[in-house]
């Protein structure tokens, strides 16, 4: 009896011995996920995600997708009732991005275009949910304190400032979206505050960026992850090279700071803390009466995706 307890006694040892030191391998080498055995593997952590490169890309072209489909399918009933209708495709271009009510819809699409692509997260990143969406994505400090957040911010407002002194913003779609109307630019801080953080972070910070630093490592992520996230936006921004260039420095701050932490949810919080700094200042500015409430925004990224 006494050496059947001891028995067990060394067997629950020994497998927790066993999870201690395979936890140990995928922080300091997740590529030796592979070599564990299934049996004894823990559950996903964010530098072992259970979604490859091929899924994660998957999820990145769909996000894109989301935003090119959704607001046409929301412009076209308001299309069908002008009289006479529109058929030249630079005339149709034109109106959707001039006319108001086109341009209030194809802005409110964007609410169910992030809804489907952050469903779409969900199920690769919990498995069909047979995983922790947070635990898996990382949902933990990650060593970050609250005034890392200000340190961060300070100096990105400081380059910002001194980029947009010597390089002004010059004219581009999203200036001019934000010119349609105040109901158009009240819902672009809406969705620059509380949708587009998450998503955007999800879709790169969290699915992009865990799935390619495991099979390629840290800098190659780093680097693909940082290029995808400015590519996207620059139709957006074109000409305004300074836009640019300050929506790169964003992704690489961003991306440092999932690197450091190990952790997704600090990435969330910077890019919420700065957005939602821009949103104040374009509200601000809008409701005081200020005739182009882009010029406190100009460096307002991230909406569209």
């Amino acid at each position: 009896m006494r050496e059947s307890r001891t028995w067990k006694l060394f067997t629950i040892h020994a497998k927790l011995t066993l999870v201690e030191n395979t936890e140990q391998l995928l922080e300091n080498n997740p590529n030796n996920a592979r070599d564990i055995p299934h049996t004894f593997a823990p559950e996903p952590v964010p530098n072992n995600p259970p979604w490859g490169i091929p899924v994660a890309i998957g999820l990145w072209i769909f996000s894109v997708l989301m935003i090119l489909i959704i607001p046409s399918i929301f412009l076209l009933p308001y299309l069908a009732t002008l009289n006479p209708a529109i058929l030249e495709t630079e005339a149709l271009i034109e109106f959707a991005k001039s006319d108001r009510t086109a341009v209030l819809l194809q802005v409110l699409a964007v609410i169910p275009a992030h809804i489907f692509t952050l469903l779409a997260a969900w199920l690769v990143v919990t498995r069909n949910r047979k995983f922790s969406f947070r635990k898996t994505l990382g949902w933990a400090n990650g060593g970050v304190m609250w005034w890392h957040y200000l340190v961060f911010l300070a100096g990105f407002m400081a380059i910002a400032a001194t980029v947009s002194h010597f390089v002004p913003q010059q004219d581009n779609d999203l200036v001019r979206i934000l010119h349609s109307s105040r109901k158009v630019a009240y819902l672009i801080a809406f969705l620059a505050t509380v949708t587009a953080p998450i998503v955007e972070e999800v879709v790169y910070r969290g699915v992009l960026y865990s799935a390619f630093q495991r099979a390629a490592g840290v800098p190659a992520a780093f680097l693909l992850v940082t290029f995808l996230f400015a590519v996207v936006h620059v139709p957006q921004y074109y000409p305004s090279y300074s836009t640019i260039f300050l929506l790169a420095l964003l992704s690489v701050t961003l991306t440092f700071l999932r690197v450091w932490s190990k952790n997704l949810l600090p990435c969330i919080i910077l890019h919420t803390l700065f957005n939602g700094l821009q949103s104040i200042l374009m509200v601000a500015d809008t409701i005081s009466g200020g005739a182009k409430p882009h010029e406190n925004a100009a460096f307002l990224f991230n909406i569209f995706k």
